[in-house]
C-alpha cells in the first residue's frame, strides 16, 4: 500500500469503524481534476447501497474537516466484491490455495503480471504458482491485487 494511501487508511478507518463496518482497503487514483479515492468495506453479512451511502456520509464529514487531497476528486465507497482486491498480508493469508493476479511495481525476469494459484506466503513473499513454476514475489514490490473470482 503506497504511503498516501496508509495515511488516508489511518486517518478514514475510525470514522468506517463507527458505522459497525471495517475497512478492507483504499485506493486513490490521481488523474487531474477526475481523481478519485475509493473505499471498499466489509462486512459480515455483506454490503448494500445503503451501506456504501451511511459510509460515505461518515467519511464525507472526516474529509472536509482533515481536507488530505488538495486537489478535486470524487468518493466511491463499494464493496470489495467477488474478485476483491487485496491490500494486506492478512488478506493474502485468506486467500493461500485461490487464483491470484499480482501486478508488480518493478518487473521480476522481465514480466510485470503474474496471474495463478497463491501457494504460500514466506519470508515477506508470495509464492504465487504460474505455467507450473512457482515465482517468489516480494510484497514490497505488489503494486495491485486481487483475488480471481471463481463461478
Amino acid at each position: 500500500m503506497a504511503k498516501f494511501e496508509h495515511k488516508l487508511t489511518e486517518l478514514l478507518k475510525p470514522a468506517v469503524d463507527e458505522t459497525g463496518k471495517t475497512l478492507w482497503g483504499v485506493e486513490f487514483i490521481s488523474a487531474g481534476n477526475n481523481s478519485i479515492l475509493r473505499l471498499y468495506i466489509d462486512h459480515e453479512n455483506g454490503i448494500n447501497v445503503d451501506d456504501c451511502a451511511e459510509v460515505s456520509r461518515q467519511v464525507g464529514a472526516i474529509l472536509d474537516v482533515e481536507d488530505p487531497i488538495s486537489s478535486e476528486y470524487s468518493l466511491e465507497v463499494s464493496s470489495p466484491g467477488v474478485d476483491r482486491p487485496l491490500f494486506e498480508l492478512a488478506h493474502f493469508q485468506e486467500v493461500i490455495g485461490e487464483t491470484v493476479n499480482v501486478r508488480l511495481s518493478m518487473p521480476l525476469n522481465g514480466r510485470r503480471k503474474f496471474k495463478g494459484p497463491l501457494v504460500a506466503i514466506e519470508n515477506d513473499s508470495l509464492i504465487v504458482e504460474v505455467d507450473s513454476i512457482d515465482y517468489e514475489l516480494a510484497i514490497s514490490n505488489v503494486d495491485k491485487a486481487n483475488l480471481v473470482a471463481k463461478f
